[in-house]
């Protein structure tokens, strides 16, 4: 690529971080008892504007820079942070957070070498940042204007458009120095509708690991601006949920949210070691109907929750969580791993610098299975179909969980009727997939808009599903 950034060459000119620099100062982290430590580098800048009420109101960029220094000893993680990145400042973070990892030792020379990612996810032709600012303004105008024309009944339209580039550099105790140049953008489209029956919403967006010309391409922003406009106005012709038991059929995509938050999390490595998740000591067993197989894939280019390698120098991977209904897996960080007697699977990930690394899920979605969307819905007497989801809560202890569905029909005689508003999806996770009766072949990824939190931290990351029926899920709704 022309131009392209090479981390290490940025960070040592920028930093005076030579590879013995390096070697000295992991040598000081693991001077003390240690099985395992790193040090990340990270350089961020990101931009993000927001329009309303016809208007761009906001417009930020923001520069950000450190480097944190990891150490580890049995379960016991020490880590310290430092934004002044000196030889001086890291030494002493290294020294800090041994000392907190525990016991006392002689300081071990580390040998680096510099190794490049196996793979290019997304080596973009240039940063999303540098496309002009008028650009990314006419883009919103667009937008609004998209949105508006849609339907008289849009009163209001926020969008948001937020892009950043991310330069990354891990050393490792085992002597290895990986980096990545980490490319993001993402547009968020809200609508506002509202006539004489009241006020409603509807959301849309997308993006990835793509250059900033991928939003406008085929005209997707104008697709998204309709497709939020649509939401809301849909809504406002909405009945009133029903509630009790019934067929719950979800769409493909989006709703795969519901597999990310009610099953993702309690699969995984920490929750499984520590033995707090639904799915601890169930591997080799049946946890699903036979249906369903899950997958967790950071390898898919361009794709939002997608990396070269994760945030401690692991290169990314396939895992399969659950095969054909049998518990396969769980995702791992390079700890958990290392406890738990098994490899990691790339899933170390972290939301910058100054945040130690955890399990966090990538791109985790269903495989497709046999039976078209038209039969699913066809096989359903009286049911709801769930399009789309806005927030949820989720106990990975239990695995209990509550959604609410932002885009939802009522299903009669087999086919999708009438839209209807506040309807919650009210259910156990690992209960919903031995209720999965039927899965369709039109497996979908999400636009792009996912971000998971977990421990206080925040990291972009990629849902999909097919569409699936689950026999008997509680609806909480404001209709017998």
């Amino acid at each position: 690529m022309a131009d392209r950034v090479v981390p290490e060459e940025f960070f040592r000119e920028r930093y005076g971080v030579s590879a013995h620099a390096l070697e000295r100062v992991l040598g000081s982290a693991l001077a003390r008892r240690a099985d395992d430590g790193d040090l990340y580098f990270e350089f961020r800048t990101a931009e993000a504007l927001s329009l309303e009420d016809g208007q761009v109101k906001k417009a930020n960029k923001d520069v950000s820079q450190g480097v944190g220094v990891r150490v580890v000893a049995g379960e016991k993680t020490g880590y310290a942070y430092t934004d002044d990145v000196t030889l001086t400042t890291l030494t002493e973070a290294a020294r800090t957070a041994g000392h907190i990892a525990s016991g006392s030792g002689d300081v071990q020379a580390v040998a680096i070498r510099s190794t490049r990612p196996e793979r290019e996810l997304y080596a973009l032709p240039a940063s999303p940042l540098d496309t002009p600012l008028a650009a990314k303004i006419a883009l919103l105008e667009a937008v609004d204007r998209a949105a508006r024309a849609f339907d008289p009944r849009i009163k209001n339209v926020f969008a948001s458009l937020a892009m950043e580039q991310k330069l990354v550099m891990v050393a490792t105790a085992d002597g290895r120095l990986v980096s990545d140049v980490q490319p993001l953008a993402r547009l968020n489209v809200t609508c506002i509708a509202e006539d004489v029956t009241g006020r409603q919403q509807g959301t849309y967006g997308g993006g990835g690991r793509q250059p900033f010309g991928f939003l406008t391409e085929s005209d997707r922003h104008l697709g998204f601006a309709r497709a939020a406009a649509r939401q809301a106005v849909l809504n406002l012709d909405a009945v009133d949920a029903p509630a009790g038991e019934m067929t719950v059929v979800l769409g493909p995509g989006w709703p795969g949210i519901l597999l990310h938050e009610a099953i993702g999390h309690g699969l995984e490595g920490d929750f499984n070691r520590k033995g707090t998740s639904a799915f601890a000591n169930l591997l080799g067993e049946r946890v699903a109907s036979e249906l369903c197989t899950v997958i967790d894939d950071g390898t898919i280019a361009n794709r939002r929750g997608s990396l070269n390698v994760d945030d401690e120098g692991t290169p990314t991977q396939r895992t399969v969580l659950i095969e054909r209904g049998i518990l396969r897996g769980y995702l791992q960080d390079r700890l958990n791993a290392r406890l738990m007697g098994v490899a990691p699977t790339g899933n170390g990930r972290r939301e910058s610098f100054a945040s130690a690394p955890m399990p966090r899920m990538t791109n985790t979605f269903m495989l497709a299975g046999d039976s078209t969307p038209e039969e699913i819905l066809r096989s359903v007497d009286r049911g709801l179909f769930a399009v789309s989801f806005g927030g949820g809560q989720v106990d990975i202890t239990s695995g209990k969980f509550v959604f609410s569905a932002s885009e939802a029909y009522l299903v009669e005689g087999g086919k999708a009727t009438r839209p209807v508003k506040g309807a919650t999806l009210i259910g156990n996770g690992p209960d919903v997939l031995t209720r999965i009766g039927m899965v369709g072949h039109d497996l979908r990824l999400d636009e792009g808009i996912g971000t998971c939190g977990k421990n206080g931290q925040s990291v972009p990351v990629g849902v999909g599903l097919p569409t699936v029926r689950i026999d008997g899920l509680t609806i909480g709704g404001t209709r017998a």
